[in-house]
């Protein structure tokens, strides 16, 4: 595919978001970022190729858990500081089982014409997803994937999302940590279902320790 890395407008750090779209539904995937190593690694292989602000390096979309993006297509936008990658999307595109990253849908108030974000209340039908995930395996679910593997897999991903968290804090600003302590979230409640833990006790713990911090 003919694409002209040197008219791409990178940031100051050197990076370009790129948007991922399935190449037949047209669904929008993930938003990612990449420098100019990773664009060139895309075009050379045709896979998916990003690079990752916490980890400060390069990835490969799908080379642990299976879930590839053959890329078909590779474009930018008018002022050249946006990507587009449309691929043909193996298994999900999201950590969290759902095949695209931007699944969750936000509620308009139609009176006051307010947006806002599902509240704390997602967790439970978080922990019951990935529950029905480990009951009702779905291939090319990466949740699937996790329990496949077993505890010794899971006890990794949980280690290394701390990492992130303590990596993602020491950086400027909020946005990163935000999406690292989320992934930090799934996976522990991935745990948490793979030791039979309920978040009723979780809720229940930390109501204990509440009422001895009063007495």
């Amino acid at each position: 595919m003919f694409f002209d890395i040197e008219k791409i407008r990178f940031n100051e750090q050197g990076l370009v978001p790129a948007i991922v779209q399935d190449i037949n539904t047209k669904e929008v995937l993930m938003l990612a970022y990449m420098n100019n190593e990773s664009i060139k690694l895309t075009i050379d292989t045709g896979f998916a190729t990003f690079y990752s602000r916490s980890r400060r390096s390069i990835w490969k979309k799908g080379e642990t858990s299976g879930n590839l993006q053959y890329v078909k297509s590779i474009s930018y936008d008018c002022d050249q500081d946006s990507i587009l990658l449309q691929v043909e999307q193996v298994g999900v595109a999201c950590h969290t089982g759902s095949y695209s990253c931007f699944s969750e849908k936000l509620t308009l108030m139609q009176e006051k014409n307010i947006v806002q974000n599902e509240s704390l209340s997602y967790l439970p039908n978080l922990y019951e997803t990935i529950r029905d995930r480990k009951e009702n395996p779905i291939e090319g679910s990466y949740t699937t994937y996790l329990f496949n593997q077993g505890i010794d897999k899971i006890l990794k991903k949980v280690g290394e999302e701390t990492s992130e968290v303590i990596i993602g804090a020491k950086n400027e600003g909020t946005e990163e940590l935000i999406y690292e302590i989320s992934d930090l979230v799934y996976h522990t409640i991935v745990l948490m279902v793979e030791k039979g833990i309920k978040l009723e006790e979780i809720n229940n713990c930390l109501i204990n320790r509440k009422e001895k911090v009063k007495s």
